[in-house]
């Protein structure tokens, strides 16, 4: 089984090639890494305890900041590595965790996974959410690892995909030590696709505990004078915004402006290669570009009347966050999945999504019942989404009292979820005792 799968991955890799390289000169994708990529990690002593712990970008990287920290605390005798797969997510965590190793995740190649697994010789492997890959798991396995899942999800099109390959992925998924799932659906997922149900317990999501509670985040009025941003006007903010949604929101910006002269909006993209996209954008739909990276701190943009602020720098979406009357998330206006929700939550924001927010099921549960989070019932393909859009910004913006009692929900919406990041280690180091033990 290996080196049939082995086979299939060289073939796509030929397939894909021409892409990889076309993105990688355009986009700047795909440059860096790649001798950790092929296994060629730095080698480390085998002994001692040490887990590798794999995020694949930035949302991920987040979500395990406090695991991390909460994991040193409480056992300064373990060694972690932190890997990524994409270069936002591997600025991240250098950000993050400035004193850890941080690696880049090898080709799911049989021959490069074993090369990174001796040299770094990990006790444990933590995978965040859905980062299985067959021969990394196996591999593992093979090598008397344990590999956990942990803040794990599984997506209905995930399973669709995975019956085409069902002997292949039963054998990856019955290799796991454990899963923590956010939820029963995706626990009873996990079990479908061949993981023992002993093997897996409900945690909750671990995102409910990266969403920050606070009213103050450092920086955030240093960026509002940068980006000339009136604290004494609303102002609409859209996060984590996708392909399409852009041209969306300015247009539904300059319906709003109509009855609310004064409203400010900030748009943040999810990915940086877009961000000269969208500024490009927001000059053609008529209205002045007021790029942060242009306004650094210390560096105060000149009042502009007709001007939209456009977020492209990394890290500081918490903080247009903080400066929001009004927020929405991006990504769920088409079949994207849909953005985190639970930050916006935490610093009491009324958030607005759109139709389409199929990866944070549970989430959207959650803040529903709660009362904490209004849906515009709107997709791209909709000739009238943007007045749609508008009338629900228009909704919250009219009733300020409804707008912050909106807020005030999804902060206590956090509060009741919090914990599953506690739960969590609390069974990794429990494997990781087994483990020891087992050797011993």
């Amino acid at each position: 089984m290996r080196w049939l799968v082995d086979v299939c991955y060289l073939l796509a890799a030929v397939l894909l090639l021409p892409v990889v390289i076309y993105r990688a000169l355009t986009t700047g994708k795909y440059r860096r890494g790649w001798i950790q990529r092929l296994g060629g990690m730095p080698i480390l002593p085998p002994d001692g305890r040490r887990v590798w712990i794999h995020a694949v970008s930035v949302g991920e990287i987040n979500a395990v900041r406090g695991l991390v920290e909460m994991w040193r605390e409480g056992s300064d005798n373990t060694e972690l590595i932190i890997s990524t797969t994409t270069d936002t997510g591997y600025a991240r965590a250098r950000q993050l965790f400035p004193d850890l190793l941080v690696i880049r995740y090898p080709l799911d190649i049989s021959w490069f996974v074993r090369r990174g697994l001796k040299r770094i010789a990990p006790s444990m492997v933590v995978l965040v959410e859905l980062e299985v890959w067959y021969q990394f798991v196996t591999q593992a396995a093979k090598m008397e690892i344990p590999v956990a899942v942990i803040n794990g999800r599984l997506s209905e099109t995930s399973i669709r995909r995975f019956k085409w390959i069902k002997p292949i992925a039963r054998q990856m998924f019955e290799s796991l030590t454990w899963i923590g799932a956010q939820d029963k659906t995706y626990a009873n997922r996990f079990c479908l696709m061949g993981v023992p149900a002993g093997r897996v317990t409900v945690t909750g999501s671990m995102k409910w505990d990266g969403a920050q509670i606070t009213d103050y985040i450092e920086g955030t009025e240093e960026l509002a004078r940068a980006m000339g941003c009136d604290r004494n006007r609303p102002t609409w903010v859209c996060g984590s915004t996708g392909p399409g949604e852009e041209k969306l929101v300015l247009d539904a910006f300059g319906k709003l402006r109509e009855k609310h002269q004064n409203l400010q909006l900030a748009v943040v993209p999810r990915k940086p290669e877009r961000f000269g996209e969208v500024a490009d954008l927001i000059v053609r739909s008529g209205f002045d570009c007021i790029r942060r990276s242009d306004f650094p701190d210390g560096k105060a943009c000149p009042p502009l009347e007709n001007s939209v602020m456009l977020g492209d720098t990394m890290g500081e979406l918490r903080k247009f966050y903080l400066l929001a009357d009004v927020v929405f998330v991006g990504r769920t206006l088409a079949r994207m999945g849909g953005s985190d929700m639970m930050e916006v939550a935490g610093l009491a924001k009324p958030i607005i999504v759109g139709s389409h927010t199929e990866n944070f099921a549970d989430t959207m549960r959650q803040l529903e019942e709660g009362n904490a989070i209004l849906v515009a019932s709107a997709d791209l393909e909709n000739p009238e989404a943007a007045d749609i859009l508008a009338d629900a910004v228009g909704k919250l913006l009219d009733d300020p009292v409804a707008a912050r009692g909106m807020g005030d929900n999804g902060r206590e919406v956090v509060k009741k979820n919090r914990g599953a990041t506690e739960r969590t280690l609390d069974t990794l180091m429990e494997i990781m005792r087994r483990a020891e033990h087992s050797v011993t």
